[in-house]
């Protein structure tokens, strides 16, 4: 029986212009056999329609811009009215104030990783909740 590959989008909402976090993130996540389908610099109905065509585990949002609850609802909303909510792991990267963390879950993110994350711990997280 051969194991499916993770699949994981990694995308930048809006234009922030930041995305060396996302990049590092991505080779990180391939380096551990992950699948990874880069999005680059998209909006919330671009990333949505990705993640479905692309058929992936998890949708990586890299936020460094300050709207990371703006966009991440966005992202959320449409992914119920597409009727997949719950069918992705969401995570939040970035420069993301702590005390944000709580908010984003409440929204439906599935884990944010802000500044000083190891990219083993999102490797490990990914790992251990997609069975």
């Amino acid at each position: 029986m051969i194991d499916k590959k993770i699949r994981v989008l990694i995308t930048k909402p809006g234009l922030d212009g930041h995305y060396r976090g996302g990049i590092v993130v991505a080779r990180a996540l391939r380096d551990a056999g992950m699948e990874i389908i880069f999005g680059g610099f998209q909006n919330a109905e671009q990333i949505v329609e990705t993640a479905i065509q692309e058929d992936v585990d998890v949708i990586g949002l890299s936020i460094h811009s300050g709207a990371h609850i703006a966009y991440s609802q966005q992202v959320i909303d449409l992914l119920k009215e597409q009727g997949v909510f719950g069918h992705f792991i969401i995570l939040v990267g970035g420069v993301i104030p702590t005390r944000d963390f709580k908010i984003l879950k409440e929204i439906g993110v599935s884990n944010v990783f802000g500044p000083g994350a190891m990219v083993s711990e999102i490797i490990d997280y990914i790992k251990a909740t997609i069975k």
